[in-house]
């Protein structure tokens, strides 16, 4: 099983880790991993600290300038 040989490696080089900082990093994205196997219904908060906050600015920036804009023949 090839996927089975795939985590005996990931643990391995988990293993070798010093980094405590790297190993909280690990452990929030196996939660993560488990939170979305055991809920059906995802939830806005399973994607907090996905986008970076540039991003989400340059989102709003575009949501603002296209949802903004009213064209009154749009509505005839």
């Amino acid at each position: 099983m090839y996927s089975e040989a795939k985590k005996l490696h990931i643990i391995e080089e988990v293993l070798k880790i010093k980094s405590d900082a790297v190993l909280m990093e690990i452990e929030a994205v196996v939660s993560k991993a488990i939170g979305f196997k055991r809920s059906k219904k995802a939830s806005a908060h399973d994607f907090l600290g996905l986008i970076s906050e540039k991003d989400a600015s340059l989102m709003d920036a575009a949501i603002k300038e296209s949802c903004e804009q009213i064209d009154p023949d749009d509505w005839k």
